[in-house]
């Protein structure tokens, strides 16, 4: 197997850091934290052990429902964008989308960085007026008997979709489980992967 070296956007991405860091506008220490703060301690992979918790857990499921921030917490994920967190549940009657139409509030403690299109004005716009819409160009159908929900976060309140467990996961680990969880999943746009 042949090693080619970094892509060019990693190579984009070290050239930019060098300049930063050459021209004094950035602290190398500073961004290996930042870094590390978010490959490690921010992110996805956080929601995802948040959600596998509630599928294994319905003590833990029932608290999350009632006080997101609460339970989020009881996981130790804390932390600017994450104070007050509201959990709404995917079931087979309804399916729930996440959105913020004034900009892009985001909970970045479980999910991390938002994904550009959430920013982007067409998916902040359109979700609200056509979620079904929105759904089908993620590649997600939800049928007319479903009720699609979309709530709408803002600087007070952030929401993180609890997707339905997927069939045929009984007897799973959460850490397993959490591997099945994505972060399109929390938002809404996708559902938990099949084993």
């Amino acid at each position: 197997m042949h090693d080619h070296g970094p892509d060019a956007l990693e190579l984009r991405v070290q050239a930019l850091e060098s300049l930063l860091v050459e021209r004094g506008y950035v602290d190398p220490e500073a961004m290996d934290r930042l870094i590390e703060t978010y490959e490690h301690e921010v992110g996805p992979h956080n929601g995802a052990q948040v959600v596998a918790r509630a599928w294994t857990d319905p003590d833990y499921r029932a608290r999350l429902l009632a006080d997101g921030s609460a339970a989020i917490a009881e996981l130790g994920f804390t932390g600017r964008q994450g104070e007050h967190m509201v959990v709404v549940e995917n079931t087979a009657d309804v399916h729930n989308l996440v959105v913020c139409t004034l900009c892009s509030c985001y909970p970045w403690p479980v999910l991390g960085l938002p994904p550009v299109w959430y920013k982007a004005p067409p998916y902040r716009a359109r979700a609200v007026i056509e979620p079904r819409a929105v759904l089908g160009e993620f590649g997600m159908e939800v049928g007319e008997d479903v009720e699609v929900r979309v709530w709408d976060s803002t600087a007070e309140i952030r929401y993180l979709v609890l997707p339905e467990r997927p069939a045929g996961t009984e007897g799973l680990s959460a850490e397993v489980l959490a591997g099945l969880v994505t972060r399109d999943a929390m938002i809404g746009t996708a559902k938990a992967a099949a084993p």
